[in-house]
């Protein structure tokens, strides 16, 4: 068993984000693979030390982004940045590479002991910042199968930000919800329209009845989590967790502070 693979264990998960620098290769670099790893470091060691449940590490920074076709460079930065951070510290991590480069970051969480990934476009399709985005459960489980990878939970955006959906109209929150169960989803992401959005009330009470966790992917801060506390199994803090509160700045350790000292408040209610 992949070292913290219970991962709901603990009643609610608060899951910060590393959003690493821009890797080698991609127009925004400027900075060598070390430093990289450095400030990605940094932003862990910030949310260990603050009792954070669970990291995200995320190449945000590669914009713009290619679409699920990501280079080895990517690859391979990306698991020399994993697996230093797996030196850390004994808590879930998790991976997202983009955009929808799921397969890559299968290969990146096996090779590094993550516990999880982030998919995009897991069922149905959508039209995306970087084009046409196809659905890829089938292949990517047989992926996962095919590398030994079974331990590895992925938890999967439908009806994600920065994202147009008029190809499936059609479809509501909770049949799209029940798609993403029935192809063995690990768990339900729902995020607002874009980055540090929060997501709408209504849609996670739409697929309450759905038995998979439910994650809220976008625009949590210290005002609004009591509102989400109950509707929700984890939480995706990226843009809060940041210096000013803009996601390409650093982790705050201020912020991080306010956030846990927030949430210890709400579990000790429960």
């Amino acid at each position: 068993m992949r070292k913290g693979q219970n991962f709901f264990e603990k009643k609610k998960r608060i899951i910060g984000m590393v959003h690493v620098q821009a890797l080698p290769g991609t127009p925004l670099n400027k900075f060598s693979i070390r430093q990289i790893i450095d400030m990605a470091k940094q932003d862990a060691e910030i949310y260990i030390n603050n009792g954070i449940d669970s990291i995200m590490m995320e190449n945000m920074h590669d914009i713009p982004y290619l679409n699920t076709n990501v280079g080895p460079e990517i690859t391979a930065s990306m698991t020399a940045i994993a697996s230093e951070i797996r030196k850390m510290t004994d808590l879930p991590l998790g991976i997202q590479i983009l955009a929808g480069a799921n397969k890559e970051a299968l290969s990146v969480a096996q090779a590094s002991d993550l516990q999880y990934i982030r998919a995009e476009g897991f069922v149905f399709s959508h039209i995306a910042d970087e084009g046409l985005m196809n659905s890829c459960a089938g292949d990517l489980l047989r992926f996962r199968k095919s590398i030994g990878a079974d331990d590895i939970r992925i938890f999967t955006d439908i009806k994600k930000k920065h994202s147009s959906h008029a190809l499936t109209a059609d479809i509501s929150l909770l049949e799209m919800a029940k798609a993403a169960k029935f192809f063995f989803s690990d768990g339900i992401i729902i995020t607002g329209t874009s980055t540090g959005e929060p997501a709408k009330k209504q849609d996670l009470q739409a697929i309450s009845e759905i038995n998979l966790p439910r994650i809220i992917g976008s625009g949590i801060d210290n005002e609004n989590i009591k509102d989400y506390w109950l509707l929700a199994d984890a939480f995706i803090v990226g843009t809060y967790f940041k210096i000013d509160r803009i996601w390409q700045n650093a982790v705050s350790d201020l912020q991080v502070k306010k956030m846990m000292s927030e949430i210890n408040k709400l579990r000790s209610n429960e």
